[in-house]
């Protein structure tokens, strides 16, 4: 069943970014087409809910920063809430991030009903992935996301919970949090924020221009007016004078922040070595990944000096199974390459292995900023001044 709901998501996905072609992929994009017109009038209607202040955001006490985007998938959002985090933690702020811990193994159904529909009397507390000292969640119970927060991030507590508002109260009272970054929280309205991010990939910054289901936008491009702040992601050191001027139609006050995802280092699945990027250089490999834009991750390897010899790809969030991870090193042995290559995040999802015939490897990326510098210092400054307590706003009202 599974591999039958990932082969019809599979085929969703090539038919919305123009992959599949024929009468059933055509078909498709009309149906398609046709709800996204009906999503359109949905998500502004909740955004104007907001605006009007019949649905009402509520402030949890402490400064929240949200970080997302107008797209789903691929732009680079982890690594930034990572280096955010570590900035505020260095400067002596008590950092919680809060995601919603997407692909997450659930709650049972009848836990689930009771905490949505009983809420004011909830007991279920969210889920805490690390205490800021220990890990105390795997990948699967916390969602692969989460998960890798934690295991990078010392110092800083990572809570998981559909309903961010009651994890940010907890994460204030439970472990003193006084900075809240708010992981994929573009589109969470209930949460008053102080700063609002909005990441733009700059090699596809609002997908192919169609909304949800059609397209890969969760909301016009018009709607980055509400953004502070817009991070230009992947960028590769050229100009985006031309993005630039795309983002400021939307938005003229924003500060824009260009940057670029860097390989670190490389780290050895089973034995957590450190390797150097200069091994990759002239060897042949493997590559194994389940992320939203497989071509960006297969073309890094290349720019690293690796031939890519063979490659497999899942849709994003797969789990692996042994079978099928044993499978793709059997392959890579008998075609004598050098190492099977994945990325940090599908290395979190990996099963373990015992010896592998043919070394595994994950690369470790980091947000390098290449333009912008002053408007990041700004942000940190404002965000790590002394300031003032406030008393939280009840859950429920």
């Amino acid at each position: 069943m599974r591999r039958w709901i990932e082969g019809l998501e599979t085929f969703a996905v090539d038919v919305i970014l123009g992959r599949r072609y024929g009468r059933r992929a055509d078909i498709l994009r009309w149906v398609l087409r046709g709800l996204s017109w009906i999503y359109l009038p949905i998500v502004a209607a909740r955004l104007a809910l907001y605006r009007q202040r019949v649905m009402r955001s509520r402030a949890p006490g402490c400064p929240v920063i949200s970080i997302g985007n107008l797209t789903v998938g691929g732009t680079g959002k982890t690594p930034l809430v990572e280096m955010l985090a570590r900035t505020l933690s260095a400067r002596g702020r008590r950092v919680a991030i809060l995601s919603r811990g997407y692909k997450s193994a659930p709650r049972p159904l009848a836990l689930r009903l009771w905490d949505r529909f009983l809420g004011k009397n909830a007991v279920f507390l969210p889920r805490v992935v690390s205490d800021g000292s220990s890990l105390l969640l795997d990948s699967r119970v916390a969602g692969d996301e989460p998960f890798m927060l934690a295991s990078n991030l010392k110092g800083v507590v990572v809570l998981v919970d559909r309903d961010r508002v009651k994890a940010a109260l907890h994460a204030v009272q439970k472990f003193g949090a006084d900075t809240i970054l708010l992981d994929d929280g573009y589109q969470y309205l209930r949460m008053r924020r102080a700063y609002e991010i909005a990441l733009v990939d700059c090699t596809a910054p609002f997908g192919n221009g169609f909304l949800l289901p059609r397209g890969t936008l969760r909301e016009p491009p018009k709607n980055l007016e509400r953004a502070t702040h817009v991070f230009i992601t992947k960028s590769n050191g050229s100009d985006n004078a031309d993005l630039i001027r795309q983002i400021r139609r939307h938005n003229r006050v924003a500060d824009i922040i260009e940057c670029a995802h860097r390989p670190l280092h490389l780290r050895n699945f089973s034995t957590g070595e450190i390797i150097p990027l200069d091994f990759l250089r002239g060897r042949k490999v493997g590559a194994l990944c389940a992320i939203a834009t497989p071509s960006s991750f297969e073309a890094g390897l290349r720019a690293l000096g690796a031939e890519v010899a063979l490659s497999k790809s899942y849709t994003d969030h797969h789990r692996y199974t042994t079978r099928e991870v044993e499978n793709f090193i059997l392959r890579c042995g008998k075609r004598d390459l050098d190492a099977v290559m994945t990325t940090e995040k599908d290395a979190v999802r990996f099963p373990l292995l015992q010896n592998p015939d043919v070394p595994v490897y994950y690369l470790r990326m980091e947000i390098e900023i290449l333009r912008g510098h002053q408007f990041y210092d700004d942000l940190i400054a404002r965000l790590t001044r002394p300031q003032a307590l406030v008393a939280p706003e009840p859950l429920y009202a």
